[in-house]
């Protein structure tokens, strides 16, 4: 069915009439302009894929009418510009393309006509950990490692880079995936068939959020969802509410980005966003780079919103400029470039296949220079728009005026929110109309009873956050304390529960026959990583020059705490090298151990033996300081009970102290060789330091020289295959140590299968204790699930879930899908659902069954040893209630949670997957 808005479609240069977009102030209804920008970018998404069937009139509706309908829990159709995925996330989706081409031809189709439709980009980056660090050769090593460990998935991936259209493969090495979008991947306006439009994206990691820094909106989804998007389906998601955050004043001059973003998650954490979206806005804003408010966005997770969102403007456009984004090659300000890849066999060694990557610079294809018209005169009615009566009308509203190309106000226009680079931006704002101006971030569309908080850059302190979880901000002042304080209080996300007369306890231990001494609180691993700092120069800078003072204060690290620092990018490499901080980290063992995750999810490798010992047998609890984003107890590492968020300075400052308990403004850091002591404040760089030296060394030609040629020669725990889980003959010959993770497994479906419900602490009502293991009904017998699984399918017996609230909330959702599929559970039956759940269920053919509100499975008397057959009537609609019915003679009515028709289509079909292969074998 046609467009019904295609009216709305308008060239954006009468010059280019091919080259076209949606202009939404062609609706001339008043609502629009009341919008938050981030909802206009679903608004845009709607009207330009409007079917009347994916798409609908209604849908569009429903998004107009947003101060409504944002509390009435309505499900809307987002459909994404593009798709970003890591490599854990990523490599089911390419075997489950893979496997549709296998399907199709067998169909009797053209199996190359399996591709994505909406451009993917797959970023690997979980792979390598440090096993190796404070050497020279550590990223050599620990590459060599990644691939021994995954050679297996690289080869898989190298294939599917070469064999599928529309999706490309950044390799190991690279960087960590939120930092290449930002750096590299993001669009921020796409130019793909005959029209323009915002960037916007979905990725399968839940810091995807990053992106929004950027004026790009984007955040976490499961693999599921994912594969869907890239199949060409909308996701539905519930129309968020936003909030309005603003920042006002300038912050401290010894203030990071890192403790603005502590701070703000702690504070959204009191207000309670979860599930909405946060719009950043205010004069504060402008005081932040596109870098720290990446850093900020990156942490919506941890503050629980969906997206944190900084709409485009002059900062942004600046950013551009310094990435080398704004450049006669690429004229439209598009960053996705065709590009080419070979995987090669380099001379290094045969266990380490080396990978060549090259991105191939395109100039503009055919889009030469040509006049753009003039725009109005700054002051004349038609650059700003008409406000309507009533409290829109008493915002600030400045008129856009530009002179130049190189002098390019900040810019926030109804419709397309977006940069249209510098080429094609005056025609663009004269057809698309300033409308917050050039005061920059100064306005949100306020309208009665829209909730706005704001935060004060100024009260912002130097802080970290721990121990256990990254809201619980402790000012570093008060650090000392706050450990102590938990040290003794009761188990918890605050306590320890360390009896008094225990507080003091240590143990000395011999490291490269020298003596140390462990106690609470000593540091043992000091990490800068994690894409949530990495990727802003003014804290790596800040690292840098500290450790080069701190190397002239004659300051040292001891040699058994576990130092790293993995990048996000080259980028970073290549300005902490040529700003000359290098080797001062180096010297304080910060050497670079690997472009990847790393720390930050895990991935930090082994501790000292005699470490572990003395933390082990003292029952120590010893502490882990890193620049990440997550400190949950037992993800940094296992011998790490308290973990603490950090600026990259504040890292390197606690290596150095080697204990958390420190109060830096009353105890020196150290004392060097000739006795003397050594504050933090005396080392600590002044923002005018950091300043002078981002701006010599970050400069637009690293950015071009890192990502024109990218080679580089090609984690294991997010949660280890334990030997114990049942039969792990689909491992074949390979030991115990070779096992690597389920992530790591992720393609693997026989793997994945057996550990779909093979959580240590699954709680099943059939035992009464945590176990991952059932009861077969017919012997009564307790087994494993995948073993009572298997006996049930080959009986020929389907399978149904009884369970609570909430049913599927936790992470690694498209194998909480695809495992109960595959385990041959047909129906699953739930006080309530995890919302991505749900649709994954549905995404996999798995019917979701809902209890009518008041019943339970103990309302009504089930105790799961029954035999459910499901009456699915011949009309099936959306949200039905259906008869199910007991071998017991009990009937009882349920809702099928099919929620849209196109849901319903999935179904028929068996699920997303079968529904397309249907679709393109035609």
């Amino acid at each position: 069915m046609s467009n019904p808005f295609a009216h709305l479609a308008e060239p954006l240069d009468p010059a280019q009439p091919g080259k076209k977009f949606f202009n939404l102030n062609k609706l001339d209804d008043s609502r629009y302009g009341r919008l938050p920008f981030s909802i206009r970018v679903l608004l845009e998404a709607a009207i330009r894929n409007c079917d009347q069937f994916l798409v609908k009139k209604d849908d569009i509706e429903n998004i107009l009418n947003w101060n409504v309908m944002q509390h009435k829990n309505i499900e809307v159709p987002f459909k994404p510009a593009r798709v970003i995925l890591q490599d854990f996330t990523g490599v089911p989706a390419v075997v489950d393309f893979a496997a549709m081409r296998d399907a199709v031809k067998k169909l009797g189709g053209d199996p190359e006509k399996i591709n994505p439709i909406c451009p993917a980009d797959l970023v690997i980056d979980h792979s390598i950990q440090v096993d190796f660090n404070r050497r020279v050769d550590s990223l050599q090593k620990n590459q060599d490692l990644e691939f021994e460990r995954n050679r297996e998935r690289f080869e898989f991936l190298k294939w599917g880079s070469q064999a599928f259209r529309n999706m490309r493969i950044i390799p190991p090495g690279s960087g960590i995936i939120h930092q290449v979008n930002l750096e590299y991947l993001a669009r921020v306006v796409f130019d793909q068939d005959g029209y323009y439009y915002p960037d916007s994206l979905v990725g399968t990691d839940s810091h995807t959020t990053m992106i929004d820094g950027l004026g790009v909106l984007g955040w976490g989804v499961g693999g599921i969802e994912a594969e869907a998007v890239m199949l060409g389906q909308p996701i539905s998601m519930v129309l968020p509410q936003v909030i309005g955050y603003r920042l006002m004043g300038n912050p401290h001059p010894l203030v990071t980005s890192t403790d603005i973003v502590l701070t703000i998650t702690k504070h959204l954490r009191q207000v309670g966003v979860v599930g909405k979206f946060v719009e950043f806005f205010g004069p504060g804003v402008a005081q932040l780079s596109i870098a720290d408010r990446a850093t900020i966005a990156n942490m919506c997770p941890e503050y629980g919103a969906t997206a944190a969102f900084f709409p485009v403007d002059e900062v942004s456009i600046k950013y551009l400029v310094q990435t080398g984004e704004c450049d006669t090659a690429r004229s439209w300000g598009l960053r996705n470039i065709p590009w080419s890849a070979e995987w090669g066999t380099g001379a290094a060694s045969a266990s380490s296949p080396e990978l060549l990557f090259k991105d191939g610079w395109l100039e503009s294809a055919g889009q030469q220079p040509h006049a753009h018209p003039a725009l109005p005169e700054s002051g004349t009615a038609a650059c700003c728009p008409t406000l309507p009566a009533g409290p829109f009308s008493s915002l600030e509203i400045h008129p856009l005026g530009v002179e130049t190309n190189a002098d390019l106000p900040g810019f926030e226009w109804g419709g397309v929110v977006g940069f249209y680079c510098c080429r094609a931006l005056r025609s663009l704002t004269r057809l698309m109309l300033c409308l917050r101006g050039c005061n920059v971030g100064s306005t949100f569309p306020f309208l009665p009873g829209r909730q706005v908080v704001e935060l004060d850059l100024k009260t912002v302190v130097p802080c970290c956050s721990g121990p256990k979880r990254p809201q619980d901000k402790v000012a570093v002042s008060d650090m000392r304390k706050d450990f102590e304080s938990c040290l003794g209080a009761k188990q918890g996300f605050k306590g320890f529960q360390v009896a008094p007369d225990h507080h003091d306890d240590h143990k000395t231990f011999i490291y490269n026959n020298s003596e140390f001494t462990l106690a609470h609180g000593s540091v043992v691993i000091a990490a800068i990583t994690s894409c949530t700092n990495t990727s802003n120069p003014s804290v790596m800078l800040g690292a840098g020059l500290l450790a080069k003072k701190a190397v002239d204060a004659g300051l040292t690290v001891k040699p058994y705490i576990k130092t790293s620092l993995s990048p996000g990018s080259g980028v970073v490499t290549y300005y902490l090298r040529e700003s000359g901080v290098m080797p001062y980290l180096s010297q304080l063992g910060f050497d670079v151990v690997g472009y990847g995750c790393m720390t930050c999810i895990g991935n930090s490798g082994p501790l000292p033996e005699p470490v572990v010992e003395a933390i082990t047998q003292g029952d120590l609890v010893a502490v882990g300081v890193l620049s990440g984003n997550r400190n949950f107890e037992g993800r940094v590492h296992p011998n790490t009970r308290a973990n603490y968020l950090a600026s990259p300075p504040l890292v390197i400052a606690y290596a150095i102290a080697g204990t958390i308990k420190i109060d830096f403004e009353k105890e020196p850091l150290g004392v060097n060789a000739k006795g003397q002591q050594v504050f933090l404040k005396d080392i600590w760089p002044t923002r005018d330091e950091i300043q002078a030296v981002e701006r010599q060394y970050v400069i637009p030609g690293m950015f071009k020289e890192v990502y024109q040629k990218i080679e580089v020669r090609a984690r294991p725990p997010s949660s280890p295959v334990h030997s114990a889980s049942s039969p792990p003959s689909c491992l074949g010959s390979l030991t115990p140590r070779e096992f690597n993770s389920y992530g790591s497994r992720r393609g693997n479906d026989a793997i994945m299968a057996r550990g779909t419900f093979a959580n240590i602490r699954l709680l099943n009502k059939f035992l009464n204790k945590q176990a991952p293991q059932t009861i077969h009904l017919p012997s009564g017998e307790v087994l494993d699930v995948f073993d009572a699984a298997e006996r049930y399918q080959q009986a020929g017996l389907p399978l149904i879930v009884l369970a609570g609230k909430e049913y599927g909330s936790g992470s690694s959702r498209d194998w909480a899908a695809k495992g109960p599929f595959l385990l041959g559970i047909k129906a699953v039956l739930a006080e309530s659902y995890e919302r991505i759940h749900r649709s994954n269920l549905v995404g996999m053919g798995v019917i979701p069954l809902e209890y009518l509100p008041g019943e339970t499975a103990d309302t009504l008397g089930l105790t799961g040893r029954e035999r459910y057959t499901i009456n699915i009537p011949e009309n099936l609609k959306p949200r039905m209630k259906v008869q199910v019915k007991l071998d017991t003679g009990k009937t009882f009515q349920a809702v099928m949670r099919f929620d849209t028709d196109v849901e319903l289509t999935y179904f028929h079909n068996g699920g997303i997957l079968n529904y397309m292969i249907r679709k393109m074998a035609k």
